[in-house]
């Protein structure tokens, strides 16, 4: 089998690719260029696609014998994936680049064009396990992927890869140390891939501009202080308020509305977080469709969030029904779904979340009408 081996200059995506040449695949390398600028080293663990991970990733390649190519798709990136996630902070939501990523790039753009050069699959070194099919959590709790993976459909998962899944992390470090992987003990990238620097807001104020709008409290609407924008808050956030009094009970506040409309920012208690009920918008599956109400698992951030729910796909969206709180869920978040038995490992389906409500507003809604 002809396999694409994405290769980003870490350690998990060189050992994924030494594995599927390990397997007897005719395996070619590609380092994804995402960036129009890649001069910049990258500092530590933040960041990436930089010309040390694409100098990374070729001696990886030279490693194990195979053909390696450098895929320019920063145009595509930046439209598919930075501007989507401006976009989508401009509107008041809390997107995923890296679940937007693996949507539109990795397993969209880059399979199209693996797949009409003759490959059979791609495969990157997400910590996922792929079993006939069907998608599951990793092996290593702590680095797993499946929510991030969430967004593909069973076409996309029918012809991907996931070599490192089954393994721990150490276990690959140690691994990559005996191939003679020079990035075996490389940091893994955290923050957001595209903002080496780490400062999310200022990349975004200086992309969306000066916004004013009011923080008010949400129980009374008194305002509280004033910002500079929508962009710099996220449901569920504590610090960098910049509330110009505290609380009369001095509690701490949290966000727990976004208006992008008027601006407005509302701000409230911890227990002013709390929702029992999720719509999400844009539904994928990884299988088919379920039919009717089901039970299930719902995830709402790539590392906690989750809880026991019943859903239902109506048209182009999912209810969910949680059976205990979730707090600060935010719009434009995914919510994955997860098959509810005592694993809890194999992923349904996701949607984008764009509506979450209290426990009241949710009961309400299952009323008689």
């Amino acid at each position: 089998m002809r396999v694409l081996a994405a290769m980003s200059g870490g350690v998990d995506s060189a050992v994924a690719a030494a594995r599927a040449v390990d397997a007897g695949h005719d395996v070619v390398g590609v380092h994804l260029a995402l960036s129009s600028a890649p001069g910049a080293l990258r500092t530590g663990s933040r960041g990436c696609c930089s010309r040390e991970d694409a100098g990374d990733a070729q001696r990886a390649a030279d490693v194990l014998g195979i053909p390696f190519y450098v895929w320019d798709f920063a145009e595509r990136f930046r439209e598919e994936v930075i501007d989507d996630f401006v976009d989508a902070y401009a509107a008041g939501e809390t997107p995923n680049p890296c679940l937007r990523c693996n949507e539109k790039i990795k397993f969209a753009a880059v399979a199209e064009r693996a797949f009409a050069l003759g490959f059979d699959a791609v495969a990157t070194g997400h910590y996922a396990r792929l079993e006939g099919g069907v998608l599951r959590r990793a092996v290593d709790a702590d680095k797993d992927q499946s929510y991030v993976l969430g967004v593909l459909t069973g076409d996309q998962l029918g012809r991907a890869m996931f070599p490192v899944g089954d393994t721990p992390k150490p276990q690959i470090r140690e691994e990559a140390a005996r191939r003679g992987l020079a990035v075996a003990d490389k940091p893994d990238s955290h923050d957001i891939c595209f903002i080496p620097t780490g400062d999310t807001r200022a990349f975004l104020g200086a992309r969306i501009g000066v916004r004013p709008g009011a923080l008010v409290d949400a129980e009374s609407g008194a305002e509280l202080g004033r910002h500079d924008g929508v962009h710099g808050f996220t449901v569920g956030q504590r610090k960098g308020l910049g509330l110009e009094r505290p609380a009369p009970d001095g509690r701490p506040r949290y966000v727990t509305g976004i208006d992008p409309d008027t601006g407005t920012v509302s701000v409230g208690g911890a227990e002013e977080l709390d929702v029992w009920s999720i719509s999400a918008r844009a539904p994928r599956w990884t299988g088919t469709a379920p039919e009717g109400r089901f039970a299930c698992v719902v995830q709402v951030r790539a590392h906690g969030g989750l809880a026991r729910a019943e859903a239902e796909a109506v048209g182009d969206a999912i209810r969910i029904d949680l059976a205990e709180p979730l707090t600060g869920v935010a719009r434009g978040q995914a919510a994955v779904l997860y098959r509810p038995d005592p694993a809890g490992d194999v992923v349904l389906g996701s949607g984008t979340i764009s509506a979450a409500a209290p426990a009241t507003a949710a009961a309400s809604a299952a009323e008689p009408r």
